[in-house]
């Protein structure tokens, strides 16, 4: 449904995105992160015919975007982060002027208006100006406005900036019953919202792309290794020097103390190494007690930053 092949932008003499590429299948959720200034904003101004491109190609449902501006706009519903409303009209007479501009009249225009209202719960407030509203409610009509025309393609930017929790999860709920039915370009720099609502993830740092892959994925990717948190009842600073003389185990992290004599460790394995056999011996022969061995997943706060940091660290 999108397709980006070897897109560049300049601003000057800067390089804001470098030679990325990426595709986005019709009906699926795309969540794109990366730091502030990482290039993802203007990709996504770029897919919607905002900015031109220094090179590079971009295709929306086979349109390209510099060539066939009109068309690609017809099929997409675009929320910036800071939505475009006039401050000055009601939230009805602002859905009723956006749909007018997006050819819709009459009865459709009506059904559609009343359709997005309901949708992002903005009924209540039709008749009150947009420009007296709260940020969350400013939010929610911005995405009513990129619903009016039920556009196959939406790019959201940042769409719950500003709403309260019940609000986030109200518009979580939203943004996934839309999937399959629409193709979703989500950019947001809550990190929790693309793993709850988002079927792949496109981490870009520095304009150019990190990772792209679904989370569970890019967590096998990244890793190569296992993290492992035990629970051993036993004097710490001995637990922890013998845990680090197993072979296969790179780092062992001490975490904290439970209850006076359990301590809990983070033990992170070399690539291909399963160390639990050898370190149930080193409880037992050590007569300590082992009161949990688990697996610790990587959350998606982990990737991102091993993957925007990483040439920090070195």
């Amino acid at each position: 449904m999108i397709s980006v092949e070897n897109l560049t932008k300049y601003y000057g003499v800067k390089k804001a995105v470098n030679n990325i590429s990426f595709n986005v299948k019709k009906g699926e959720i795309l969540g794109f992160l990366g730091p502030n200034a990482a290039g993802k904003t203007t990709t996504m101004r770029v897919i919607t015919c905002y900015l031109s491109a220094s090179s590079g190609t971009v295709r929306v449902a086979g349109y390209n975007v510099f060539e066939n501006p009109l068309e690609v706009k017809r099929l997409i519903g675009y929320m910036p982060e800071n939505p475009p409303l006039y401050t000055d009209m009601t939230v009805l007479s602002y859905l009723e002027f956006v749909g007018s501009i997006k050819g819709l009249s009459g009865r459709k225009l009506d059904e559609s208006t009343k359709r997005v209202m309901n949708l992002t719960a903005i009924e209540h407030v039709k008749h009150r100006v947009t420009g007296k509203l709260s940020r969350g409610y400013r939010q929610r009509v911005g995405l009513a406005q990129a619903l009016i025309h039920d556009p196959e393609i939406l790019i959201l930017d940042e769409p719950t900036a500003g709403l309260d929790p019940k609000q986030i999860i109200e518009t979580r709920e939203l943004i996934k019953s839309l999937a399959g039915q629409h193709t979703i370009v989500i950019s947001t720099h809550i990190l929790p919202e693309v793993s709850m609502t988002c079927q792949r993830v496109l981490i870009i740092n520095e304009g150019e792309i990190a990772a792209e892959d679904s989370i569970e994925n890019l967590t096998k990717r990244i890793r190569g290794s296992e993290i492992i948190l035990v629970e051993i009842e036993g004097p710490k600073n001995e637990i922890g020097e013998k845990l680090k003389r197993i072979d296969g185990v790179s780092e062992v992290k001490f975490q904290c103390t439970k209850d006076n004599s359990l301590q809990v460790f983070h033990i992170e394995t070399k690539p291909d190494f399963n160390v639990r056999k050898e370190l149930v011996k080193i409880v037992v022969s050590s007569e300590w007690g082992l009161n949990e061995m688990r697996t610790v997943s990587m959350s998606l706060e982990d990737i991102f930053l091993k993957l925007t940091t990483k040439e920090e660290e070195v």
